[in-house]
């Protein structure tokens, strides 16, 4: 009993068992800082007292963590696994652009160096709105994620275009619009909703548009594409003599 008693005295005793290191990932979106301030566990801390859950449940409350598993390695450390969500695309409101995942979580900030680096598709959102809803750890409403992840994984061949690149954006007077770098044309895709008018029209319309910039493109201005055979375009003015 003696001796039980010294060894659970022993096992109690921070100094013993006390939180020497943490042992984290290397991770590309989230603030190291930041994790290990969700983490709250001060180093010196007792491990026998350390409750893994609670901390895995404050890491995966980061925005750009998808999953944490927090595991205690005897006799002094802390180990920290994350899964980061991964973008699939940037949303750019204002100045800011952010990164966005399939569940369509704003989950950190970017600046347009990573976000090229990464290869994303870019979406400009110029809605008024925006600005005020959309911001790290927010959500995009499910008909946007599907139309920007459909338009965003364009290129220019797709559409029959020899532009260099395509650029999404949206905006309250024409919703959905394609455009070409450096500028040349416009494709007008319009507004969706659930039900009226969802995503699935969308490869009906790159089919209207590339069958409308055929052997025309040099001389489009805007595509007006309603459906997915009912469509226009307007051409470049020409310069009179």
């Amino acid at each position: 009993m003696l001796v039980a008693g010294l060894l659970l005295k022993l096992v109690l005793a921070a100094s013993v068992f006390g939180l020497a290191r943490v042992d984290q990932p290397t991770l590309r979106w989230t603030d190291p800082v930041a994790m290990l301030a969700a983490a709250q566990v001060p180093l010196g801390a007792n491990l026998f007292d350390v409750r893994t859950a609670p901390i895995e449940a404050r890491l995966e409350a980061l925005p750009g963590v998808a999953a944490a598993r927090v595991s205690v390695a005897l006799p002094d450390a802390l180990v920290i696994q994350i899964d980061e969500r991964v973008p699939l695309l940037a949303w750019q409101v204002g100045e800011a652009s952010y990164l966005v995942d399939g569940d369509g979580v704003l989950f950190a900030a970017a600046d347009p160096a990573a976000i090229a680096a990464a290869g994303l598709p870019v979406v400009v959102d110029d809605r008024v709105g925006s600005i005020d809803r959309l911001f790290v750890g927010a959500r995009l409403d499910p008909i946007d994620l599907d139309v920007a992840t459909r338009l965003g994984a364009l290129k220019p061949s797709d559409v029959g275009s020899t532009a260099r690149a395509l650029q999404v954006e949206v905006g309250d007077d024409n919703g959905y619009t394609l455009q070409t770098g450096p500028a040349s044309w416009t494709a007008i895709f319009g507004f969706y909703s659930p039900g009226l008018r969802d995503a699935d029209l969308i490869p009906g319309q790159v089919r209207l548009l590339r069958s409308l910039l055929a052997d025309r493109e040099a001389v489009v201005a805007k595509v007006f594409l309603a459906g997915e055979k009912q469509g226009t375009y307007i051409p470049k003015p020409t310069s009179s003599h």
